[in-house]
């Protein structure tokens, strides 16, 4: 999306404006937990995918992501509470948060604020970023290892 389209949609889209990013490869019960929790903290949520490249350069491990990005953008945007959905190619979505101006981001409870420069960014213009809880035992990974492991099993059996 280049810049003149991400403008409109910052005029559009009600305020106060929440930001969270992601992966969002194989999406779970906490990936919509906290995207959940994230729409709570504002009037409307735009959630930034990393595009295909951005999450293999993240290493994620082989193979990954599994799901192509039009995938995941379509699969988020179905979520309720989900406003819009933004791909991104860089590593971090400092030039997608630095357009849109929200004024809250929001991270899962696996992250911590020190390690986050878009945290920096936000209080720059007196945004905030929140934390949110983490849910324990679901990650895209995790749910890999469990079907590899199946897989290992009955190939045992």
């Amino acid at each position: 999306m280049d810049h003149e389209a991400i403008a409109r949609l910052r005029e559009q889209l009600p305020r106060p404006l929440v930001f969270s990013n992601g992966v969002f490869d194989l999406l779970h019960a906490g990936h919509v937990e906290c995207l959940e929790a994230a729409r709570a903290l504002g009037r409307s949520l735009v959630v930034g995918i990393n595009s295909d490249a951005s999450a293999r350069r993240l290493g994620k491990g082989p193979g990954r992501p599994l799901v192509d990005e039009r995938q995941r953008a379509r699969i988020v945007g179905a979520l309720a509470a989900v406003s819009a959905v933004l791909l991104f190619d860089e590593d971090r979505p400092l030039a997608l948060i630095a357009a849109l101006r929200p004024e809250v981001y929001v991270k899962g409870g696996d992250y911590r604020l020190g390690d986050l420069p878009e945290a920096a960014l936000l209080a720059g213009w007196g945004g905030r970023t929140v934390i949110v809880p983490h849910v324990g035992g679901l990650s895209s990974s995790a749910l890999l290892r469990r079907i590899a492991s199946m897989r290992i099993a009955e190939g045992a059996a």
